[in-house]
């Protein structure tokens, strides 16, 4: 009976120290999240859409924040009644990156400004929510300094980019909303990804688009992929269903979180731009 006893005794002492050990590893795994979650979830330096193409239209600008960061931009003005697309890029790459965009936009009768995101393209800073967020006001203000009226632009957010133009488009005049591959927030597209973790209260930027759809009244076009295996598709419907009327959706069978801009996208493009007053 003692030696049944002295069995069990070290059995347990066995399991107790597996489990200590998977605690402080999970622990050791919280504590890195944390800290290093921002390099999780912004990455300047990846080349997400290679591109042999270039732009010979574009005026290179320098866009201030009020914190003192200078942006790279590039702007291409036409004419001045014409409606000007302020791009909102993802979580990714530079804006070389998205040269095969901007030259379908080049196309159309319209005025177009594309930021690179602070610590983006070669900018000082770090990446984080408030500061992007004031990267795309300081865009708005450099537009209307030069011209723009709010209910001559049309905000285009691309991704991550798609947060922050709901976040800038709140409670504003502006012409339209373009959202393409959009999540509901930042902490639903965490838990999705990382089931493991506690993401709600590990996250310093949330992103949280779903509660700010509310407080947009202005016409919006959602386009999404349905096998989107980034950001899942049901988040760019459930950001649809939010939205308040006009709105309009392209969601299309096949498309990844990096759209084709095939002639079924463009033209739904087209279509929501000309439609816009």
């Amino acid at each position: 009976m003692n030696l049944l006893f002295k069995k069990y005794i070290k059995k347990m002492n066995y399991l107790t120290i597996i489990l200590l050990t998977f605690v402080v590893i999970y622990f050791f795994v919280l504590i890195l999240t944390y800290a290093f979650q921002r390099n999780l979830l912004y990455h300047p330096t990846e080349n997400n859409y290679p591109s042999n193409q270039v732009l010979t239209e574009i005026k290179k600008i320098r866009i201030k924040t009020n914190d003192g960061i200078d942006l790279l931009s590039w702007y291409i003005k036409k004419k001045k009644n014409y409606k000007t697309i302020l791009f909102l890029h993802g979580n990714a790459g530079s804006l070389d990156n998205r040269i095969h965009k901007i030259k379908h936009f080049n196309d159309m009768k319209i005025n177009f400004l594309i930021i690179a995101w602070r610590g983006f393209s070669g900018n000082e800073g770090n990446p984080t929510e408030k500061g992007l967020y004031e990267d795309a006001r300081s865009a708005v203000r450099w537009l209307k300094l030069n011209g723009a009226q709010e209910n001559n632009i049309i905000i285009y957010g691309e991704s991550l980019g798609a947060a922050v133009a709901v976040e800038i488009a709140q409670n504003k005049n502006f012409a339209g909303l373009i959202l393409e591959s959009p999540f509901t927030s930042m902490t639903n597209a965490g838990e999705s990804k990382y089931p493991f973790l506690p993401v709600k209260f590990l996250l310093k930027d949330k992103y949280e688009s779903n509660i700010k759809m509310k407080n947009i009244d202005i016409p919006i076009l959602v386009m999404h992929g349905k096998i989107d295996n980034i950001v899942s598709f049901y988040m760019g419907k459930k950001i649809y269903e939010l939205a308040n009327e006009p709105k309009f959706n392209y969601f299309s069978e096949f498309d990844d979180h990096m759209m084709e801009y095939n002639q079924n996208l463009l033209n739904s493009l087209k279509k929501f731009i000309n439609s816009l007053n």
